[in-house]
């Protein structure tokens, strides 16, 4: 996940590839809270790892829970309709799908609880479905603004001789967690009533779909009455699987659409969802059709290829998909016309007032956009312009507005806050990188060059990590190569050249945490040794091998940017970098730092003798033929005597952001 403070994303021209979607929150966080109220034991298979389910999980376990949870699969030891831990404070983030359903859940089982969460959850609506259990005696006061969380529960006198009323206008969450709650005390009939219209019915659709699997048959009455047998009880199923999300998938649906458009490619498949699923926002792909994408669909997969461009202008009533309706928004930018988009009114109480935000973004981009209580309009950009999106801590919103890197004037976008995309999908950049491309000249650079012992490499490091880009070590590739050839049984010389050439256009290199990895060996220590140094200078006399790294470096310029650092980076390997910095540290100074560093190690040195080693290697460095030591023309020189890293990085990141358009 890029944990940074921002994402620049440079302009996408293209994409292609096989997408593997998390598993669906909807439906995680559900049968997690199922298998919790049943008796015995239930597998969870491919269960969705994100934000919102660890707090499903840490809520469980503070409930007395047994819960064995590794990567997508979690073993749940059920309460069996009670909860352990009569007593608990329980933190629900920003996690709907955690907050209303253990409401109603521990409301009936009583005990003495508060439940709480981030700033905006507490602002998201929760007084009807309180109302709703106020109704059947449950005892709930509010520790803050009426209506909204932070709550008390505690156990109050239940009665269940009338039907139950609850507001279905407002968000479909509230009815859903009656009829997860409600089962635990069914011992007579139970009725529930929805008063006004039902939103997100489909959300429904999938809480009953899993009652079933669950042991417990719901009858219903259109969208008005729902009933709970008498002597209804949960029942474990033993395994269950996850689908992927359908929410997810409409950012690669709508990516297929826009973006996979050469002739000949198999466009952009999606496994472990299809057109069989339960998920309401499966009907996406029926929006996605009207707006011209080619989707063949089978039970499990899709297939996505543009077809019609530019993209459809709509006006569709997108009550069934509400989620995914947002990305309809953003393909929107790509019509052939003012799209409208209908009946949304859930989208004010989710985890930001998204109608409001979304209009908000959409203009940042150049689009006209009319918002209503319930319905967005937006008319493609006249002129494309380009800003710091803002995402509001909504996951949603981030990965929307991803798609606007399509966008036909070649700009990048800035997504704040990436890391929101934790709450369903974590990996959900690094997922739409590997599907995507671009030209390689829009992939930004930022070349750190510099004499030995500069802080070349460390600041590099550091600003790699603050963008979120790749990193490349130019530094450790001779070294790397030696030892791959070492490793391969090569002698070293102008007899192997050719084939240490070939080993060398294809090492399995990368940089990862501040280490080095030929393939997965862990080589930072081991190419710092002597030895290995004076490898590296055999290696870079064969000219051959030389070419071939170059070749390799270029290999390092992928989406979403590349941070370098060496000697030459911004004068022979990527001349045309973004940002080409040279590092001017005196000799003295990197001197006594290289000395510091020794000593620290407990390696004897003196810093007179440093000082002259590195003189003499600057020397032999600015004189070489190939490649000589040396700022680019349009370098900025950036002199680190006296600065800190830090303080090296945050002069970086200064001149990079000169650079941007935003």
């Amino acid at each position: 996940m890029f944990d940074t403070a921002f994402l620049d994303i440079p302009a996408l021209t293209g994409a292609g590839g096989t997408v593997h979607l998390p598993g669906s929150k909807s439906i995680s966080n559900r049968v997690l809270l199922l298998a919790a109220l049943s008796e015995g034991r239930t597998t969870v298979h491919d269960l969705l790892a994100s934000d919102d389910t660890a707090v499903m999980l840490a809520a469980l376990r503070q409930l007395g829970c047994g819960v064995d949870a590794s990567g997508s699969t979690a073993v749940i030891t059920g309460l069996g309709g009670r909860a352990v831990q009569q007593q608990a404070k329980l933190y629900l983030g920003n996690a709907g799908t955690a907050m209303r359903p253990l409401t109603a859940a521990l409301a009936l089982l009583g005990g003495d609880f508060e439940l709480s969460g981030v700033p905006r959850m507490h602002e998201r609506p929760i007084g009807d479905l309180v109302d709703a259990l106020r109704g059947l005696g449950c005892a709930i006061d509010y520790l803050g603004e009426d209506g909204f969380p932070p709550l008390h529960i505690r156990t109050g006198q239940l009665v269940l001789d009338a039907p139950i009323r609850v507001r279905g206008d407002v968000s479909s969450q509230f009815l859903t967690s009656l009829l997860l709650a409600l089962p635990l005390v069914a011992s007579r009939e139970i009725s529930i009533e929805v008063v006004g219209e039902l939103i997100s019915r489909p959300y429904v659709e999938i809480t009953l779909n899993l009652l079933d699997r669950f042991g417990i048959a719901v009858q219903r009455e259109g969208w008005q009455r729902f009933t709970i047998p008498a002597g209804s009880r949960y029942r474990s199923p033993g395994d269950i699987h996850v689908e992927g999300d359908a929410s997810s998938a409409s950012y690669f649906i709508a990516l297929g659409a826009i973006g996979a458009w050469a002739e000949g490619q198999k466009g952009i498949e999606i496994e472990g969802l299809g057109e069989a699923s339960i998920q309401g926002d499966i009907h996406f792909i029926e929006a996605a059709r009207q707006m011209g994408a080619r989707i063949d669909a089978s039970a499990n997969s899709l297939r996505i290829r543009r077809g019609a461009w530019p993209l459809k202008a709509i006006a569709l009533d997108c009550n069934h998909i509400p989620d995914a309706a947002m990305t309809l928004a953003v393909m929107a930018l790509y019509a052939d016309g003012t799209s409208t988009l209908r009946n949304i009114a859930s989208w004010r109480v989710k985890e930001t007032d998204r109608i409001a935000a979304m209009a908000c973004e959409l203009r940042k981009l150049g689009a006209s956009v009319e918002e209503g209580q319930d319905f967005l309009k937006v008319t493609p950009p006249v002129l494309w312009q380009t800003a710091p999106i803002h995402t509001y801590d909504d996951h949603r919103v981030a990965m929307c507005f991803s798609l606007a890197a399509f966008n036909p004037a070649r700009l990048p976008v800035r997504i704040l806050d990436p890391r929101c995309v934790g709450k369903t999908f974590p990996d959900y950049f690094e997922t739409l990188f590997s599907v995507t491309r671009t030209e390689p000249e829009l992939v930004p650079v930022i070349c750190i060059d510099g004499p030995t012992a500069s802080g070349k490499g460390t600041v590099a490091a550091v600003v790699a990590q603050k963008l979120g880009y790749h990193f490349l070590d130019s530094g450790a590739m001779y070294r790397i190569t030696a030892l791959a050839a070492t490793q391969a049984g090569l002698a070293i010389g102008p007899a192997q050249e050719p084939a240490i050439a070939a080993l060398a256009r294809q090492l399995p290199v990368r940089f990862a945490d501040g280490k080095v990895f030929l393939g997965n060996q862990d080589v930072t220590e081991t190419i710092r040794t002597e030895e290995a140094g004076m490898n590296a200078s055999r290696v870079s006399a064969l000219p051959s091998v030389r070419l071939a790294l170059v070749d390799l470096q270029h290999g390092f310029r992928q989406l979403p940017g590349l941070v370098a650092d060496g000697r030459d980076m911004g004068t022979v390997i990527f001349p045309d970098a973004a940002l080409k910095i040279f590092l001017t540290a005196s000799a003295r100074q990197r001197a006594e730092r290289r000395y510091k560093q020794l000593i620290s190690k407990g390696i004897s040195a003196t810093l007179g003798g440093i000082q002259q080693d590195l003189e003499a290697r600057d020397a032999r460095d600015m004189s070489r033929q190939a490649a000589p030591l040396k700022p680019a023309d349009d370098a900025a020189l950036l002199d680190n005597s006296e600065l800190s890293i830090e303080e090296s990085v945050a002069q970086v990141l200064k001149l990079w952001q000169g650079t941007r358009p935003f």
